[in-house]
């Protein structure tokens, strides 16, 4: 069987590699396809997105090229890049020729809930610390101060379109969601995970796992089971 391509987007100030250890711990039913929005890693000196609509529009030519003539086609996406991975899942779903098998939401609310308290706005430090308590965790490359320099400009462009994100559309994605959420998340609750329901027109199934908002950093292993698992069933 051909190896369905997993398109994996990344959250606020992540990039394409984040995803590439994802690729040795993937069977044959998965081919991961590491999305890499402009201003960081190897396209560091591109302006960074800032509305997620423009951002879905800008990456899918990129996306579609990686995809080839695959056909099938499942999406991942955690916090930020949930929102974003539904955006590109409604153009994806639209292109002749691609089936979308499913879409995987993670560490997100519905599209339509936004967050009571943001960072958009906050000086260095405060806003650092309101990521840092968003996150639950802190990077070590922000407390190098060069490595903090080149991150701190994406990272604020990445929260400020999280931050202000309305979907683009209202009209359901006609492809399946599945919805994770970590049973320690304190961003997430299991209602807000549920909102996702109401955006598709097909199946809905919201999973809980261990862990707390960045769960996907502890169990990769088996996210990627639990992925191919409802991929495979679809």
């Amino acid at each position: 069987m051909r190896a369905i391509p997993l398109v994996c987007v990344p959250f606020a100030g992540a990039g394409a590699s984040f995803f590439h250890p994802w690729e040795a711990l993937t069977g044959e039913k998965l081919r991961i396809v590491a999305v890499q929005p402009p201003g960081r890693e190897w396209k560091l000196v591109e302006e960074p997105y800032r509305d997620a609509a423009q951002a879905a529009a800008g990456l899918l030519p990129e996306i579609v090229e990686e995809i080839g003539d695959a056909g099938r086609v499942a999406l991942f996406g955690h916090s930020l890049g949930a929102v974003l991975a539904y955006e590109l899942a409604h153009l994806l779903a639209a292109r002749p020729g691609i089936e979308l098998v499913r879409l995987f939401v993670s560490g997100s609310p519905g599209p339509w809930t936004r967050r009571p308290v943001q960072a958009t706005g906050l000086d260095d430090e405060q806003f650092l610390a309101r990521v840092r308590e968003f996150a639950g965790y802190r990077h070590d490359a922000l407390e190098n101060e060069e490595m903090r320099e080149l991150i701190l400009p994406v990272l604020r462009a990445d929260v400020e379109m999280h931050e202000n994100y309305t979907p683009s559309t209202d009209r359901p994605l006609p492809a399946p969601i599945t919805a994770l959420r970590a049973r320690g998340d304190e961003l997430v609750t299991g209602e807000q995970t549920g909102e996702w329901s109401k955006a598709t027109s097909s199946a809905f199934t919201l999973v809980e796992v261990d862990g707390g908002h960045m769960y996907l950093t502890e169990d990769t292993a088996g996210l990627l089971r639990l992925i191919e698992d409802e991929v495979t069933r679809t």
